[in-house]
Order: structure tokens, then sequence, then C-alpha cells
């Protein structure tokens, strides 16, 4: 899910007090996780409230760590900013958590102005359930206790169900509306498809990726100084000051490009190198072309999975830090064949945290005598969940975007005999088949294959490598007979193809 949206309850029932099974936490309250801001909000008995920190609403998403002692959270933009350039703000946490020292290998990453520890791996689309148990244990350790945990689309589908329960409160029954909720934060983008009626909201499909605004940014970063990973490899203070300003003047430049056609980029990063020039929104739509185009696929892909008609889509719900961005609203409206986007009572900001809090109320078993909670989410399964049998091969068990919750139960036998333990490794995500080809100067072609383990770029097996016969050695290799003999039962579909068929 790209940015996950946590609901959790109040520290009652983690303090050790003994209570009867019917007791419920006194308060339920919704926390928006996201990559670069964190929100709350609470169900009051009667509207959902935002709560503030020193009368701010969102906080931002960082750990400072000064005098052994971390921090963070709150702060206002000018101590927030010291913070970065002092490299003792620790920041982009959803990509991370869960992974830092997790193994010895040193990931010194390039684009953020502080050091990582951790296994150089893929970031998965949606957070998975190894990270899961990471946040659930920040959150025992801090007094809470989680009760449900959910994509940010699932948790918005919640709030408009109630906003349409409103809407058709005097009508005895409303008719089935299907909306499509796109969202993208700092470090995911995620599509959800949901159906509507009678404060029922049903997921059809949920398709995500990690992908956001902190790309965009490295992107528009690396454009407009190509050597930065070099220039900015020693990790020291002088280089992190010098990263943290970089990064600073390349996010108010894209904050202002919602607005404006062009912007003027003034910095000095010390060393002499100085950066002055003027990015238009023209440009800054070119260096991100990739990023919109995954936008895109990932709502054909949704669209499909749904196997609903973009015509059959009657509102279209756009959210996250990105939706002020031009060209994400006219991809999203394009791709959707919509006019409008139809979140005019929703705040992108605030409609995942609203939605988590509302979740919140409900799981806690909060009770409104004006039925606003009368509400219900059907969630799916956003990632196959599977086992590795055979060796290294993945065998999916749960496949995605499959109703929860949902029990589904495979045979299995040992391998070899007499064999009295077996070891369940359980994965997440669909298999991939990386295909090379290789061709040298003697007209010698070669194909290498091998199956990627789900969320990593890992295979499962060396990949294997075979030199391409020049003619039909015999022995059935030719096309016809290999077609003639599997027929379609062994074909590959390319993944981009896949998604957008």
């Amino acid at each position: 899910m790209a940015e996950p949206t946590y609901t959790v309850a109040s520290d009652s029932e983690t303090s050790g007090v003994e209570k009867t099974s019917s007791a419920s936490p006194e308060v339920a309250i919704g926390i928006d996780i996201g990559t670069s801001h964190c929100s709350v909000a609470v169900w009051n008995g009667s509207q959902v409230e935002l709560l503030r920190s020193r009368n701010q609403k969102l906080m931002r998403s960082y750990v400072t760590f000064k005098d052994d002692t971390p921090s963070g959270g709150v702060s206002n933009q000018l101590s927030q900013e010291y913070e970065m350039l002092s490299g003792a703000a620790v920041f982009n946490i959803i990509r991370l958590i869960g992974r830092v020292d997790t193994d010895p290998v040193v990931h010194a990453s390039k684009s953020l102005p502080f050091l990582v520890q951790t296994l150089d791996i893929g970031v998965r689309p949606f957070i998975a359930a190894f990270q899961l148990t990471r946040m659930e244990r920040a959150c025992a350790m801090a007094g809470l206790h989680v009760l449900r945990s959910m994509p940010e689309p699932t948790a918005v589908a919640l709030l408009y169900a109630q906003q349409q329960n409103v809407v058709h409160e005097s009508t005895v029954s409303a008719s089935e509306k299907i909306a499509l909720i796109f969202n993208m934060g700092a470090g995911y983008c995620d599509v959800a498809l949901t159906a509507t009626a009678g404060g029922v909201s049903q997921i059809k499909a949920l398709s995500g990726s990690a992908i956001g605004g902190e790309d965009m940014l490295q992107n528009l970063m690396h454009h407009l100084l190509p050597n930065m990973d070099s220039l900015f490899s020693g990790h020291g203070i002088n280089e992190i000051k010098s990263m943290g300003l970089f990064r600073v003047a390349i996010q108010d430049a894209i904050h202002k490009l919602s607005s404006e056609t062009s912007v003027q980029v003034d910095v000095d990063l010390g060393n002499g190198t100085k950066i002055c020039t003027v990015v238009d929104r023209e440009e800054f739509e070119e260096v991100n072309k990739n990023v919109f185009e995954k936008c895109e696929t990932l709502i054909k892909q949704c669209l499909r999975d749904a196997k609903t008609d973009v015509l059959d889509v009657n509102d279209v719900i756009l959210v996250g830090g990105c939706s002020s961005i031009p060209k994400i609203r006219n991809l999203v409206l394009g791709t959707c064949k919509s006019e409008t986007i139809n979140n005019t009572e929703m705040n992108p900001w605030e409609a995942a945290v609203r939605g988590a809090a509302l979740e919140g109320a409900i799981a806690s078993g909060v009770s409104d005598p004006l039925g606003s909670l009368d509400l219900l989410t059907i969630q799916v399964i956003p990632q196959s969940i599977g086992i590795r049998a055979e060796g290294n091969t993945f065998v999916p068990i749960i496949n995605r975007n499959t109703t929860m919750p949902s029990r589904k139960d495979l045979t299995f036998t040992t391998a070899h005999d007499n064999q009295a333990e077996a070891l369940i490794v359980v994965y997440e995500g669909v298999p991939e088949i990386n295909v090379g080809i290789d061709i040298d100067t003697s007209n010698v072609l070669r194909v290498f294959a091998g199956v990627l383990i789900p969320g990593t770029q890992q295979p499962v097996n060396p990949f294997m490598e075979v030199r391409m016969p020049t003619v039909d050695d015999g022995h059935g290799w030719c096309a016809e007979a290999l077609l003639r003999k599997y027929g379609s039962t062994v074909a590959l579909v390319p993944v981009q193809k896949k998604i957008q068929q």
C-alpha cells in the first residue's frame, strides 16, 4: 500500500490492568504514518477531529538524535531544515523500516544526508508483513495497541462511504457507486477501486508501487546536478550540509511548480559548486516522465484486476501529498476519462487519517446513535502470499486482491524419505522472471533467465545461461516444435504488457 495507515488504541490495553473480556479501549485513534508527514485523528463522539501538536495538524516524519536522546515529529519549518542539515535527522523511515540492521551489508544511501545500515533490497510496492510487525512492536513500546492496519486508499474508501451515507440519508436505498481512489505521497503510490452502497465499501482491487514525491525529488536533483552521487559520497559534515541544502532548495522548487509555470533555483553548495537556473513545469514533467507513466500503469492495472470498465467509474478521488501536482491531476483524469476530481469535501492531506479514525472507532466498539459509524470496509490482500517449495520455487497460496478474511489450504509433502523436519519460508508478492539477451561480435546469441524472489531483485536460483543454436539440431528445439508441444502453457507475459491488458 502505499503509505500505510494505522489505527491504534490507547495504552489502556497495554497497561497490564486486568479487564473483563467485554471491555473495550477507552480511546481509539487513527494514525497516518506517511513518508514525509504523520497525522493523528480521533472520533470525538459526533465527528472526526484531527489532533494538534504545537498547533499543527501535520507532523513531519523524522527522528532527530541529539545528546543520545531521540526526538522528533513536530517542529517549525526552519527548525526542521536545520535538523536535516545537521545530519542528525533520519527520515524516509517508511521505506527503511524493518530493514535497518538486518544485514551486515553497509548501504550508504547516496541520496539521503545520513548513513543507512541496511540490506540493499528492492522496496516492496506495499508495506510487507515483516515491516508491520516492527511497527506494531514500536506501537507497543509507546503504550499503544494496534487494532487494525490498512492501506491508505482503504481508509479513504471508508471516509467516502460515510460521506455517501450522509448524502443519501434521506433515500431508502442508495445505488452502488464505483469510485477510483488514487493516493500518492512522498514514498508510495497506490490505487484502489471500491464499490460503495449503504455504508458498505468493498475494495474490488488494489495496485501499488514504491514511487512518489521522493522519486521526483531525486530525479530533479540528479538532473540539475548529474555528479551528485560522487559529490556527496563522503558523507562528511560538509557533504551532509550541502546535500541538505540541495534537497531543501529542490523540494521548495517542486512545491512552487504546482502553482507556477517556472521557478528560480539558486543554491550555493560550497566548495565552489553553485546552482543557479530556472526550472519550468515542462522540464520537471519530462525529467519525471517514467514516474508518471508508472502512475498511469497502476490505474490501468487496478481497473483490469477489478474487471471494471473505466466508463463504469462514478467518482474519481485524488488524495496524498502529490495530489496538487498538475501533471498528476491531468493524468488521473485523462486515464479515468473523467472531467472532475470528486473529492471536493475531502482534504487530500487528511482523508486517510480521518478514515483511520473512523475504523478505530468502529473496531473499538464505539456506538453512535445517529448511525454515523454504521460502516463497513471489506478489504483485499494487496500481495500474493505463498511459500517456498520444490527448492526455491514460489508457490502462491492466497492470491493478491483476495477478499479478507480468507483461508486457503494446499497440501505439501516432504522432499526426502524419512525427513522429520520442514522449513516453511513465507513470501509476499508475485514472482517475476528476468530475461537477458547477449550477442557478441561473432553473432553468437546467449539468453540468461532467472526467477526473482518476490519483492527483491535476487534470483531464487543461479541464472540459467543457454547458447542459442543457429539451426534446428533435430531435438525439437525449433519454434514450431516447441509450440506444438507446449502451446501457450509455458508462455511468459512482460510485466508492463501484462499490467496494461
